[in-house]
């Protein structure tokens, strides 16, 4: 899957997170901004990994500022923005979820 465009899904609110997809070559980088890093950064980088690869995206740079949200939430966020940053959002994939 080709990433056509940078996409963002989510919102700055308490309980969210928001996803900022771009194209990338080394993999999946993320950049995580959280006050919650220190106990979930790891969790949370996890969901936002496994949810792209699932979608079939292997190379992205993804920029994350989370304000406390659930694994449930971090993944439709990631799938949204995978979506929309790969111009596919007339073809729902949730599956992935």
């Amino acid at each position: 899957m080709e990433i056509k465009t940078t996409a963002v899904a989510g919102t700055l609110e308490s309980s969210d997170i928001q996803i900022m997809i771009m194209n990338g070559s080394n993999g999946i980088e993320i950049t995580l901004e959280s006050d919650v890093a220190k106990a979930y950064g790891d969790q949370i980088r996890s969901v936002i990994t496994d949810t792209l690869k699932s979608f079939g995206l292997t190379n992205a740079k993804v920029k994350a500022v989370d304000k406390g949200a659930l694994d449930c939430v971090i993944k439709a966020r990631t799938l949204a923005a995978a979506q929309r940053a790969t111009q596919t959002t007339d073809k729902p994939a949730l599956e992935v979820l």
